[in-house]
């Protein structure tokens, strides 16, 4: 059975990565490579090539949506080729990925980068997005951040146009004072 501990090591004293690591194996290597090599005590080797120990931020993208989950077998995809500025690069390869949603008739079409994967990756994410909307509708997380935004948009609009006015009145006020 392999216990994982969680540990915290602090980064310049102002950041703070937790990563685990096996106790039987790399605990042990570590303790004793540093112990053996005061030399080393200073220094942080935690991304050295021999402890290649995945660090995960503590503070991140926040990423609260509740998605619905797509089922590969549901999703049709073709590759063609892509169109736009980047000349016989683009026109020669099919990179560009046109996934379909079958039960809802939902397509997408991602051509944002050179990589296949990649657009895959980006496609299924705009997908998921469009097929949660689809059928969650105004309950959508999605729906709601627009909202949001959009609200925010509108709020920080209302504010310019109010400061606006008052400097117009101000420079009026200076322009009828001053005759």
């Amino acid at each position: 059975m392999l216990k994982h501990f969680l540990f915290q090591v602090f980064v310049k004293k102002k950041f703070c990565f937790h990563f685990f690591m096996n106790a039987s194996s790399l605990f042990h290597s570590t303790i004793n490579t540093l112990a053996l090599r005061p030399w080393l005590w200073r220094q942080q080797k935690f991304l050295s090539p021999q402890l290649a120990i995945p660090l995960f931020p503590v503070a991140g993208k926040k990423n609260s949506c509740d998605l619905l989950a797509l089922n590969e077998t549901d999703l049709e995809e073709q590759f063609v080729r892509g169109d736009g500025p980047g000349g016989q690069a683009t026109n020669k390869t099919s990179n560009c990925v046109v996934l379909k949603h079958i039960p809802s008739g939902i397509v997408v079409k991602c051509h944002q980068t050179r990589s296949v994967e990649l657009n895959r990756q980006r496609a299924r994410e705009i997908l998921q997005q469009k097929v949660d909307l689809f059928y969650k509708g105004e309950n959508s997380d999605i729906f709601k951040e627009k909202r949001t935004a959009e609200k925010k948009k509108q709020e920080k609009k209302r504010r310019a146009k109010e400061n606006l006015e008052k400097k117009m009145h101000i420079k009026e006020m200076q322009e009828s004072d001053s005759k």
